[in-house]
């Protein structure tokens, strides 16, 4: 497979993506803990977000589901219920919470660096932090898969 041919579904899904972050105000982390403050002053513009990903995903899992390979890989790789332990759970809550706090998690971060970088490097800082020291402890089987 050819260079570009690898490379551009990823890259455009990825402009698509942050595109659509940025204009529905997903990187906004006030309108995130917005929509978490269900009893205070209650933002729905992130449910609205969450139904048009929903929607847009039964569509591809439909169109999914009638082809035989994928368009541009080898293979399907697609995620079973084996997948679900420990980890997966202990690092959902994590992420939950730092979602919570911080108002961001890493795709609207990442597409919040074009608006404003220097509010959200902290938390940019951290993320790669985060990643650095899951990689420790996998490196070193602190936490075994």
């Amino acid at each position: 497979m050819s260079f570009a041919r690898r490379l551009l579904p990823p890259l455009v899904s990825g402009l698509l993506f942050g595109a659509g972050l940025t204009v529905s105000g997903m990187t906004d982390p006030q309108r995130v803990r917005g929509f978490l403050d269900v009893f205070g002053d209650w933002d729905p513009t992130l449910a609205f977000v969450m139904g048009g990903a929903v929607i847009v995903m039964a569509v591809a899992w439909t169109i999914q589901s009638r082809m035989r390979t994928p368009m541009f890989g080898a293979k399907f790789s697609l995620p079973d219920r084996k997948d679900l332990d420990g980890r997966l759970i202990a690092g959902s809550v994590l992420f939950g919470i730092g979602w919570g706090i911080a108002g961001l998690c890493p795709g609207p971060a990442i597409a919040a660096l074009a608006l404003s970088p220097i509010s959200v490097l902290p938390f940019i800082g951290a993320m790669l932090a985060g990643m650095l020291l899951q990689k420790i402890t996998m490196e070193r089987k602190v936490i075994r898969p």
